[in-house]
């Protein structure tokens, strides 16, 4: 992977957005590779294809890329509101790239993913209205409370992260893409909740620290600490935590 960004490929535009675009994206595609399944390369979708951005031939896995000269922030601006809302319900709804450079020396500093399945509605929030069009409403995506597990990084601070550590975090969380809304909203919470424990070993009652706040999220679940210990389990099983002893776990990634 080379973190290097080449600008003469843009060299005949002449408008900022459009010569970011075409650098990220050129980026993107000789330097990536597909998280589901390892393929060396993804290819690029023709331009203004409503689906995504890129895809991968060998396993179907489509890719949106979100980029920016420098740090993207919590919220990431997006389209429209119900087009998106409608995108992250549907089967076609692509995984989310987002990629900050350096425009001054035209260099990668992060390049990320966030699997489609740990997308949820309550994620995708609602713009202002613009002055010059009220009825048409944009939306922002805010990754602020996506698990870091949810959060795969191909780069990070400029340093490119193993492959294989790559390939086993996208694993272990495709179960989710088979679970109910309701299920996966469960296992979600559970792992934001872990992700505030900033311990590497925590345990049961640490986590039942969090019942009055899920309890708020699951109002009709009138038995929060059972559905912790279950979702626990389910963690236990996908390798993401592993029991230590009696009420007591440690995190594995």
């Amino acid at each position: 992977m080379n973190l290097k960004i080449n600008p003469d490929l843009a060299s005949t535009y002449t408008n900022n957005s459009q010569i970011a675009r075409v650098l990220t994206e050129n980026w993107v595609k000789e330097n990536s590779y597909c998280p589901n399944c390892g393929k060396d390369r993804i290819n690029e979708y023709p331009n203004n294809q409503p689906v995504a951005d890129f895809f991968c031939n060998f396993c179907n896995e489509d890719f949106e890329l979100k980029s920016k000269n420098g740090k993207l922030g919590k919220k990431i601006s997006d389209g429209a509101y119900s087009s998106m809302l409608e995108r992250i319900s549907s089967k076609r709804n692509p995984n989310f790239f987002f990629l900050n450079y350096k425009q001054f020396n035209w260099s990668v500093n992060d390049f990320w993913i966030i699997p489609k399945h740990f997308f949820q509605s309550s994620m995708i929030e609602k713009r202002k209205p613009l002055k010059n069009r009220p009825t048409y409403i944009m939306c922002n995506i805010n990754v602020e409370n996506v698990p870091d597990l949810g959060k795969i990084y191909f780069v990070k601070n400029s340093i490119i992260a193993n492959r294989k550590t790559v390939l086993e975090t996208w694993n272990k969380t495709v179960f989710l893409r088979n679970e109910s809304v309701e299920a996966k909203g469960w296992t979600l919470d559970v792992l934001k909740c872990l992700d505030r424990i900033t311990s590497t070993d925590f345990s049961l009652d640490e986590v039942y620290k969090f019942e009055e706040e899920l309890k708020q999220k699951h109002l009709d679940n009138n038995f929060v600490k059972d559905k912790i210990r279950q979702q626990l389990q389910i963690l236990r099983d996908m390798d993401i935590i592993e029991f230590v002893s009696r009420g007591k776990y440690r995190k594995v990634m």
